[in-house]
């Protein structure tokens, strides 16, 4: 397991900042900082110390799935056989690898993972599940979830 790592201490403007980021990671810096309330360079300078800090990991676009087909949500409860730490970093480096898998949880409860899996359909949900994800290593048993609806993301 990753050992955790310590916290950076955020001020207001710190705050403001990542508020910002979070709606619009596009917005440009001068923007940002009349946003925010602050000048161009103290802004910039901010903006580099959290991207330094690894408080900011990186900018991507948001991709609406449902526009490239990808509508269809389900959650999987995977419980293992063994939970020993050898095991749990095998599952991990192959769950990482399933790119339908959007999401893996390690979860505190009668199961060890929670995975969030996004395909076209019911149809590929259940190849992904009984050839990927069922053949994960030290797979006891899985119990899925259909979303019918997402009411907030993100």
């Amino acid at each position: 397991m990753e050992n955790a790592q310590s916290e950076v201490a955020l001020d207001s403007f710190d705050r403001k900042i990542l508020a910002e980021l979070a709606i619009d990671g596009r917005i440009s810096v001068t923007d940002l900082a009349r946003k925010v309330g602050l000048s161009k360079t103290p802004c910039h300078v901010r903006l580099r110390r959290l991207i330094d800090a690894g408080v900011i990991t990186g900018f991507r676009a948001t991709i609406d799935p449902a526009k490239l087909g990808l509508d269809h949500v389900a959650f999987a409860e995977v419980k293992l056989t063994d939970t020993r730490e050898q095991a749990l970093a095998e599952f991990n480096a192959a769950v990482r690898r399933i790119p339908e898998v959007e999401e893996c949880h390690m979860i505190a409860s009668s199961f060890d993972y929670l995975l969030k899996v996004r395909t076209p359909d019911i149809r590929r949900y259940r190849t992904v599940l009984g050839e990927r994800i069922s053949s994960l290593p030290h797979v006891a048993s899985t119990s899925t979830f259909v979303a019918m609806e997402t009411v907030k993301d993100g």
